[in-house]
């Protein structure tokens, strides 16, 4: 019984693995050997060469990079083929174009350092300078305080309620001296 069971499972299999197999596809597209030959296609693109660092000072594969200026101090005036970038056709870039293109940030050259440092330092002493000025000259209290009859007793809430000043009346924020016996 189990002779039978593998006779039969080993004729299945065959006709399960004729049945998975693919129909042979006839080839229908021509490639020509310049797109498919592989000595054609390396000597079309070579392999990258590995320069030492006295062949390749840049390590940049051996670009020669064009004086680092950025496009902002180029003559604006001068006849360029793209005005905006101040660049002619034809002309390489620097391997950093990117921060020296007329579209990266602005370089400021109008104050130097020492300047503005200056200049920042003259605002804050004027400011503190007009504080100062303005704290000794203005008053901070009236020139003559007001009495009122009463205290206004009445007007702030009848007795108990913390009155005004009334004629009399100690003057405010001054500190009494204590007599000593």
């Amino acid at each position: 019984m189990l002779t039978n069971r593998i006779v039969r499972a080993s004729a299945l299999r065959s006709a399960s693995l004729a049945s998975r197999r693919l129909p042979i596809i006839q080839q229908r597209t021509f490639l020509p050997p310049s797109l498919n030959d592989r000595a054609i296609i390396d000597e079309k693109y070579p392999d990258k060469q590995n320069l030492t660092e006295s062949e390749d000072p840049g390590m940049n594969g051996g670009y020669i990079n064009p004086p680092r200026v950025k496009r902002q101090f180029r003559d604006p005036y001068g006849d360029w083929w793209d005005k905006q970038e101040r660049r002619n056709y034809g002309e390489p870039v620097h391997e950093d174009h990117d921060i020296l293109g007329m579209f990266s940030p602005y370089e400021y050259t109008w104050v130097s350092s020492g300047e503005g440092l200056a200049q920042i330092g003259a605002f804050i002493a004027t400011f503190v300078g007009v504080c100062w000025v303005v704290g000794r000259l203005y008053p901070d209290k009236p020139s003559y305080p007001r009495e009122f009859e009463g205290g206004l007793e009445r007007e702030l809430g009848g007795p108990g309620a913390i009155r005004a000043r009334a004629p009399g009346d100690p003057e405010p924020y001054q500190v009494e001296e204590v007599e000593e016996e």
